[in-house]
């Protein structure tokens, strides 16, 4: 087993291989086929393969996510799509920019510019002028079809449930370092939850969630602002490189149980 290889992909390799079954790595581990019997199953990403396509959509689209969950009074981050000027006038209309700048008015404390599909923070902006905002949006544009706007909130605490079906797997809070932001790649560390009524809340609003868009297999993370919990994204790709370097036997038993439902043994 490469030293260098994902988590993700190690943790594939073990279960099918004390459940013998066939597993073939492709695309430097991007693309894991499985095979028991006449059975086949794919991993691509960090994606198991448990959840339908149209939650996977929309949990990969942080503005189809909001507006979903808002449908469902599930309380969350506003995330404002915007498309990118390159695809047309006739698709993105005239007042894009215009649009953009009532937003940074609206919130004086500032937004925030993002990718409207992507994972781990990158390519994300805090924008408090016009001149910041200018910046963020030509860089998300340059490799982006589409970006999303949210206002700007103080976040007291950021914590991720890992959900399969409404069973938690695994529940951790996001220690931020020096970084405004609570990735965990720009070094933030994972906590492990004590069982609590902080605990069990976060388990409740993402149990919502991932009700609100029908997904099965999913990393949410919630934040308190002002005292109140939201969502702030959902995440159909269950990464857990970060926490698997502290807590390595719990990571595995949470692929293990995915990995159960696709294979159909618990």
């Amino acid at each position: 087993m490469a030293s260098s290889e994902r988590i993700f992909v190690q943790a594939i390799r073990r279960y099918c291989a004390r459940h013998g079954i066939a597993v073939d790595i492709r695309s430097g581990g991007w693309l894991i086929a499985m095979r028991r019997g006449e059975a086949r199953h794919f991993a691509f990403g960090y994606d198991i393969g448990l959840n339908s396509a149209i939650a996977h959509r929309l949990a990969n689209d942080k503005s189809a996510t909001a507006e979903a969950l808002t449908l469902e009074g599930v309380p969350c981050i506003p995330h404002h799509l915007f498309l990118n000027p390159r695809l047309g006038k006739n698709v993105v209309g005239a007042t894009w920019r215009e649009a953009m700048l009532m937003l940074l008015h609206d919130h004086p404390q500032g937004v925030v510019v993002k990718p409207n599909e992507g994972t781990s923070g990158r390519s994300v902006f805090k924008v408090t002028t016009e001149a910041e905002l200018d910046h963020a949006v030509g860089e998300v544009f340059s490799m982006s079809t589409g970006l999303v706007i949210s206002p700007y909130v103080a976040i007291e605490q950021e914590i991720r449930v890992v959900l399969l079906d409404d069973v938690p797997l695994v529940v951790y809070s996001k220690q931020r370092g020096s970084d405004w932001r609570h990735n965990l790649d720009a070094g933030a560390r994972p906590v492990l939850m004590e069982d609590g009524e902080v605990r069990a809340a976060c388990v409740k609003l993402a149990a919502d969630a991932a009700k609100a868009i029908g997904i099965a297999f999913a990393s949410i993370d919630v934040v308190r602002v002002d005292g109140s919990w939201r969502v702030l994204e959902i995440n159909s790709g269950v990464m857990m490189e970060a926490l698997a370097k502290l807590h390595p036997e719990l990571v595995q038993a949470s692929y293990d149980a995915a990995l159960d439902r696709v294979f159909g043994t618990n």
